[in-house]
């Protein structure tokens, strides 16, 4: 591990509002922790920025004095983006403040802040925009690598839904990018992952949401699964963009609406939100009760926030988590099967598959009119390996890239680049498609050194 010299460590101090922590500081090992605890990195330092002003000071002199850079804000990305060795990291998450306007049906949010902080600030005002479904993760790193979620098939992903960034350059430079400010940039933050720099502030568009939606669970023994799977697919052909519904196998947690006789059994499970009417969307979710005979179902009509926050007890800090994943334009009877012969092979309790329903109005723009390009992606399948013992490592992931390569022949190609791991450089040019010759001409007039190079790197032209 790599410590700064004395003066260095003056010089990075001088003039900024925000604490750094150093190794052997007492606030050093909760610093490098991340949310996967397979990332174990050693950054020479972490500077708690409080100011856009504070991150300029910090990325020149991680520039100047030619130290790796990561940038830290939800800490959530898989790949272990948020943490460098030897190097310096930016981190965020002191800087969460957020102005919504209610009338304008806009939000102006920091880098710093959560998809929980977010949902707070808008549904105040009954307002919302598409968002991931663990509401710890970080709003900048689910930004800027595209991000979708509950609402997404009625308002597309979460870049469909940004006005503009506050962004400070490899150069140090502070800009705004927006449709008609560096459009260039602006084009490459939605979904160029951190490539391109730090946005320290975000403007989004919001929508009426809420506050109370129907949404919640429907789960099926496993031995049924096939025929849900099937009959799912048809359903989600026809269902109207309000209607979002995902599909997860894996074995029941201790749920409260379920049998005991059911805990840690294999299960398929449909989670649901209807964004329109509650009355008019019991309707519309009553055939999903007659896949196949459920052993437990809660749908009501809940909070919206509380739907946001609903699976982040399977998804805590600290466990070992290794994800692997492909996109699909249809679900064929083949993947199905799959997917029923590796759920029976679960490595842990944790591990899970699911499958996230996009399409909708995520399909309606143009595949070049941002970074993120895979707009045919009516499906995002996720392997997602987790478990507690670094013991279980070899196994755990052994399972989920068996299955990622079992289930490849019936993927339609790319990927969702927030979903790639740290072993999976090679898949980088998979998740921008057609995008990624502009993306890496774009990097060349912003970083053409390649100073934001901890991520799924984009390499200058």
């Amino acid at each position: 591990m790599k410590n700064l010299q004395t003066q260095q460590v003056r010089a990075l101090k001088e003039g900024l509002q925000g604490p750094v922590i150093l190794p052997g500081d007492y606030a050093y090992e909760a610093a490098r922790k991340v949310w996967n605890a397979m990332i174990d990195k050693h950054p020479a330092a972490v500077v708690c920025c409080t100011t856009t002003a504070d991150v300029v000071h910090a990325v020149n002199f991680a520039r100047n004095q030619g130290l790796p850079l990561a940038v830290r804000g939800g800490g959530h990305n898989i790949a272990g983006s948020a943490l460098c060795n030897d190097g310096l990291v930016i981190d965020l998450s002191e800087m969460r403040a957020a102005q919504v306007d209610a009338d304008a049906r806009r939000i102006t949010i920091e880098g710093g802040a959560t998809l929980a902080d977010f949902d707070a600030a808008t549904q105040a005002h009954g307002l919302a925009t598409p968002l991931g479904i663990n509401s710890t993760t970080g709003v900048a790193g689910l930004t800027l690598g595209g991000g979708f979620g509950w609402l997404s098939r009625k308002y597309g992903m979460t870049i469909d839904n940004l006005e503009s960034a506050e962004v400070v350059t490899a150069a140090g430079e502070v800009l705004h990018a927006s449709a008609t400010e560096h459009p260039d940039l602006f084009w490459a933050l939605r979904g160029g992952s951190g490539n391109f720099g730090v946005v320290t502030r975000f403007e989004f568009r919001l929508h009426p949401v809420g506050p109370n939606l129907l949404a919640g669970l429907i789960v099926f023994p496993i031995a049924e699964a096939k025929q849900v799977l099937q009959q799912y697919r048809e359903f989600m052909d026809k269902a109207p963009d309000e209607l979002s519904v995902w599909v997860v196998l894996r074995k029941a947690p201790p749920l409260p609406f379920l049998p005991e006789s059911v805990h840690g059994q294999e299960v398929i499970v449909l989670a649901l939100l209807y964004t329109g009417d509650p009355a008019q969307g019991k309707a519309l979710v009553e055939p999903l009760f007659r896949f196949g005979v459920p052993v437990g179902t809660h749908v009501d009509v809940m909070p919206y926030v509380a739907w946001q926050k609903a699976f982040d007890p399977l998804l805590t800090p600290g466990a070992r988590n290794y994800w692997k994943s492909h996109n699909f334009s249809e679900l064929k009877d083949g993947l199905f099967d799959t997917v029923i012969d590796y759920i029976a092979r679960l490595p842990s309790p944790q591990c899970e598959i699911f499958f996230g329903a996009i399409g909708g109005a995520t399909t309606e723009p143009a595949p070049d009119a941002a970074a993120y390009a895979h707009r045919d992606a009516r499906f995002v399948m996720n392997v997602h390996g987790r478990w507690n013992d670094p013991a279980d490592d070899a196994r755990g992931m052994g399972w989920a890239r068996d299955f990622f390569k079992a289930s490849a022949p019936y993927a339609s190609g790319g990927v969702y680049v927030n979903f790639l791991t740290d072993d999976e450089s090679d898949r980088v040019k998979a998740a921008y498609g057609q995008n990624y010759d502009r993306l890496a001409q774009i990097k060349r007039q912003y970083d053409p050194a390649n100073l934001f190079s901890t991520n799924q790197n984009i390499r200058p032209a």
